[in-house]
């Protein structure tokens, strides 16, 4: 079938196989020429699928040249349908694996249930015996608890006041004002309870009780602050109170680990283009015009870039690990930049309606959202009939 775009509310429902794999063949020829001195033998990928999943992924083995189990839950293509990126991804990730000599082991299912938990350290005693790295990379709407069987969704939404910003639609290019009501104190407890640290440390307390984590383990999550412009609606909101307990996990995971020399990083990441960021209000706008200074001072970085840098500059070069002053890796140190930040509150805030559009990088930012699913590869011919 010929295979375009199919874009619903600012969510693109399908993907492009030929354009995921150029993506991911990209990806893997990067990281190839970072090589990881001491990086981890076997890694655990908890949330595979897309963006910062499937580039730990890529760069654990690629770089590092790590064994590596995927856990994700994606839709696989059919006569009828594509399937979604994250199963593309994952499909030549391990195919080139394979091909290259890497031991590489896919799971598509429900990382939050207990069943696939335990299929998973199966699997690891079964390949590897153990793991000396987990990668939490998960980023669901919704979860089940499972030891209540109650039907956890997140909400974006702010926290005590109401939230209001321009912001873009991405399908059509529209500037339009947001406005978002404050959610409930029911909304913030679902919202922690599917995005916060709870699910982490139930995947570490078994792994670690069923003896298939290493010594000195190092396990990741990772997280975002960004910037005041959207602080209202994520740091500051329902997304931010997920955060802030999941970085309080890695606390208590810390002291679980401590005994096995075993670590537990939160690592804070750059600004990027995902699934979600094109439904929150004024993210758009913010990302386009912070892709636009980024590019123009030539320390753009995609996520591939991100985790090579994690691996190569912060988890595994010589020396401790530099934190901040609550224990976080800070790869969003760039983005961050004073320099940064204040040309981006200029292209914000000095810009009337009409002219946002052009004066920011939308066209970056459509592109990267585009790609996101396999659409607008150069070199890939979506003219051509392909099979899903």
């Amino acid at each position: 079938m010929i295979i375009t775009p199919m874009i619903r509310n600012n969510v693109c429902m399908n993907a492009h196989p030929a354009g995921c794999e150029a993506q991911v063949r990209s990806q893997i020829e990067y990281a190839k020429a970072h090589p990881v001195e001491n990086g981890p033998r076997s890694v655990l990928i908890i949330g595979a699928s897309t963006g910062y999943g499937i580039a730990s992924r890529i760069v654990a083995a690629y770089s590092a040249g790590a064994v590596t189990f995927g856990l994700f839950f994606e839709r696989p293509g059919s006569e009828k349908r594509s399937g979604s990126a994250g199963w593309y991804n994952n499909r030549v990730f391990e195919r080139a694996a394979h091909d290259d000599g890497l031991a590489a082991y896919g799971v598509n299912g429900d990382a939050f249930s207990d069943e696939i938990k335990h299929r998973i350290v199966d699997l690891i005693r079964e390949k590897t015996g153990t793991v000396d790295m987990v990668v939490y990379s998960l980023a669901s709407p919704m979860r089940i608890d499972p030891d209540t069987g109650i039907t956890y969704r997140s909400v974006i939404k702010p926290i005590g006041e109401p939230f209001e910003a321009r912001t873009i639609a991405p399908e059509t290019g529209e500037v339009t004002k947001a406005h978002v009501e404050p959610a409930t104190g029911e909304e913030i407890e679902a919202t922690v309870k599917v995005m916060g640290g709870e699910d982490w440390l139930r995947w570490i307390d078994l792994l670690n009780d069923e003896n298939v984590l290493a010594e000195r383990t190092i396990t990741m999550a990772y997280s975002y602050i960004g910037p005041s412009f959207t602080s209202g609606i994520y740091r500051e909101g329902t997304i931010g109170k997920a955060k802030d307990h999941l970085e309080e996990t890695a606390a208590t995971i810390n002291g679980k680990l401590k005994n096995s020399g075993g670590r537990a990083f939160v690592s804070v990441n750059k600004a990027l283009v995902t699934k979600a960021s094109a439904v929150i209000p004024v993210v758009p706008v913010y990302i386009s015009a912070l892709y636009k200074v980024m590019k123009a001072k030539g320390i753009h970085e995609d996520c591939i870039h991100q985790i090579v840098r994690l691996f190569t500059e912060r988890l595994y070069a010589p020396g401790e690990v530099p934190v901040d002053d609550k224990g976080r890796i800070r790869l969003d140190d760039l983005e961050m930049r004073r320099d940064v930040q204040t040309k981006v509150a200029h292209l914000m805030n000095e810009s009337a309606d009409e002219e946002l559009k052009e004066v920011i990088d939308f066209d970056g930012y459509w592109a990267a959202f585009l790609r996101f699913h396999g659409f607008g590869i150069e070199g890939v011919d979506y003219a051509a009939d392909v099979e899903p």
